[in-house]
């Protein structure tokens, strides 16, 4: 046999080993893991024990919700806090304010729905007027913009209720606004004032800066105008920041319970918070009727925030990303 014919049939040599400090070694990693699963699983049952029991509670008969040790599993499950709430059969005969729970939802469903729509509308225009527009102050504007997101929203209740009272030609006013209640006790009062926000156009704001100039260049080098960049360029690249100020503009207007309680009087405009409310009475709280109507009351923002978790979460942990 030749030499080449024995170097070709020569097996290749094994490759040399690895040295100790090569490869990293996975028990910090694993140790890190644990740790982290240790404080966040009890932190998870913590925060998720008082909703467990409402739900529970709400399964419940009267007497059984306040005993001790309390029930996470009903012994005696039962649907008559459910049917009281919403006023069916003899469970809801003689149930306190129940008259109205559809009603209560379906407004709160209107409230919430138009001032999310709204807001997405506006607070983008401002936030893409603030990130891609130029004009003298505008950073300027921008920063006193934002300084109002200092000032406690209880400081504004008075004015508010003042400039939506004395509101021209609406609810019996004249032209100077006086003779009638403006927009007061009215969907008006309820959704224009929650029509803007400014953390809803500063989070906008900071997620339109990571869009490239070059694309919205462009889009005008082919003839469109400025709304139309807008519209078709900018807003299909922010959905991610568009889903994440829809759920805080829909958490915030479903669960508002100052602001109607002050404005609306008629129990046909009553939202959810406020219908709730009413079985809080005192020596007489339809304890089984508060829990039900509560949890209903939840589904909606723990659905809205299933629907849009993924876009949710990658708005949030974009939006610091540039600007």
């Amino acid at each position: 046999m030749s030499q080449s014919t024995a170097t070709r049939t020569r097996p290749p040599a094994p490759p040399p080993p690895a040295s100790p400090g090569s490869r990293r070694p996975v028990w910090p990693r694993r140790l890190w893991l644990a740790t982290c699963y240790a404080i966040l699983v009890p932190g998870a049952i913590l925060f998720v024990a008082p909703f467990a029991w409402l739900v529970s509670a709400s399964f419940q008969h009267m007497g059984d919700i306040f005993s001790w040790p309390p029930q996470w599993i009903p012994k005696n499950p039962t649907l008559d806090g459910y049917r009281g709430f919403f006023g069916i059969g003899e469970a809801g005969e003689h149930a306190q304010g129940s008259e109205g729970a559809w009603r209560w939802f379906l407004n709160s469903a209107f409230v919430a729905t138009s001032v999310t729509v709204l807001q997405l509308f506006f607070n983008a225009l401002a936030a893409y007027t603030f990130a891609k527009r130029r004009f003298p102050g505008r950073d300027i504007i921008f920063l006193l913009f934002l300084a109002t997101m200092m000032v406690p929203p209880q400081v504004t209740l008075i004015p508010n209720y003042l400039v939506l009272k004395h509101i021209p030609f609406f609810g019996g006013n004249d032209a100077l606004g006086n003779g009638g209640h403006g927009w007061l006790d009215s969907y008006w009062g309820l959704i224009l004032p929650g029509a803007v926000s400014a953390f809803g156009i500063f989070l906008l704001r900071q997620y339109m800066m990571s869009i490239p100039d070059e694309l919205l260049d462009a889009a005008r080098i082919d003839g469109a105008g400025e709304f139309r960049v807008f519209w078709r360029v900018v807003l299909p690249l922010c959905t991610p920041a568009l889903a994440a100020t829809a759920i805080f503009t829909f958490t915030y207007a479903w669960e508002d319970f100052l602001w109607p309680l002050i404005v609306i009087s008629s129990s046909d405009k009553f939202t959810a918070p406020l219908g709730l409310a009413l079985f809080v009475v005192k020596n007489r709280t339809s304890w089984n009727l508060l829990m039900a109507g509560s949890v209903v009351a939840t589904l909606p923002m723990i659905v809205a925030f299933l629907v849009f978790q993924r876009r949710f979460i990658q708005g949030i942990s974009m939006s610091g990303l540039k600007g």
